[in-house]
């Protein structure tokens, strides 16, 4: 297939690019960098079936030539980038879904938009299920992002019901891996970031506030499965595995080989307390369960931000 993907040279986008292109299939991708790295994909640039574009996708823009797949996940996807560009955050859920929407239906190609756990906000149901429909606070500091996930979901179910357009969703839940960027703000790259410089590792609240973490590779196989599916309704995607943000400090420290002290800070407003998703859906309609472990997603995830630190 032709696959055009944007947010292609982001973190989670440039590995699904790197899939892509390993299942066979080209791949057109748009970026327009303000929080992809143009280094996610510089290894792709002599691909014969890759070519990227800069391209801002709450801009007109046109696809030349057949394409039969359109994914749409450019966004800012970390507290610290769609804090700093909330603005744009609201535009490329909205709007950059609609143009992505309507590319799609030009073309006659297939949808799937990546969402995000964040649509059930600090949630009041535990585990979370596709069916809760969330506790956001709708004019909150993170709303710009929450609420910008929550409009594209609609936006493309409307585009489904309306058109015909055959779309899928995926809700993301909290990934990791290389190419992540050093100054995140997320959990895993901070982490990784204080231990590997010898710094104390800054643990908000009390730290029993937990995390599922899943690694990229997973996440893009689950991606490939949904985007190839019949499932129109939104799909958890990611690795139940539950654990407290002091019991991560534990793995970090313990894979690092560093022995950072605990400091506290006030807890961010809105900041969800339990994260965990139900996959029951993507194992039974896509066959997808994670497999890689904690700590072997953190060996080559640890070796990447050495590399970055050195």
């Amino acid at each position: 297939m032709r696959i055009v993907v944007s947010g292609a040279a982001g973190f989670i986008g440039s590995h699904f690019c790197d899939r892509l292109l390993a299942d066979g299939h080209a791949v057109v991708g748009l970026d327009n960098f303000l929080t992809g790295s143009s280094s996610n994909v510089a290894h792709l640039a002599d691909h014969p079936r890759f070519r990227l574009c800069v391209q801002d996708v709450t801009q007109p823009f046109a696809i030349d030539g057949a394409v039969d797949g359109v994914v749409h996940m450019a966004s800012p996807a970390s507290p610290k980038d769609y804090l700093e560009h909330p603005i744009e955050t609201l535009d490329v859920g909205s709007l950059g879904t609609r143009r992505m929407l309507e590319q799609a239906l030009e073309k006659g190609a297939r949808f799937l938009l990546t969402s995000t756990s964040e649509c059930y906000g600090d949630p009041l149901e535990h585990p979370q299920v596709e069916t809760y429909w969330g506790h956001v606070n709708p004019v909150g500091p993170r709303s710009c992002y929450d609420e910008s996930k929550r409009f594209a979901e609609a936006l493309t179910m409307a585009f489904h019901r309306q058109h015909g357009l055959r779309t899928n969703i995926a809700r993301i839940f909290n990934t990791y891996g290389p190419r992540m960027k050093l100054d995140d703000g997320r959990v895993v790259p901070a982490f990784l970031d204080q231990a590997l410089r010898g710094e104390p590792l800054t643990v908000f609240g009390d730290g029993s506030q937990t995390r599922s973490f899943c690694y990229v590779s997973d996440l893009v196989d689950g991606l490939c499965r949904l985007m190839l599916s019949d499932e129109r309704y939104p799909v958890n995607l990611g690795n139940p595995v539950e654990m407290t943000i002091l019991e991560f400090a534990g793995h970090i420290r313990r894979m690092t080989g560093r022995r950072s002290e605990i400091v506290r800070r006030p807890l961010p407003e809105d900041d969800p307390k339990q994260r965990r998703p139900d996959i029951a859906k993507a194992q039974a309609v896509l066959g997808w369960t994670p497999r890689v472990a904690l700590e072997e997603g953190l060996l080559p995830t640890v070796e990447y931000f050495r590399g970055l630190l050195k």
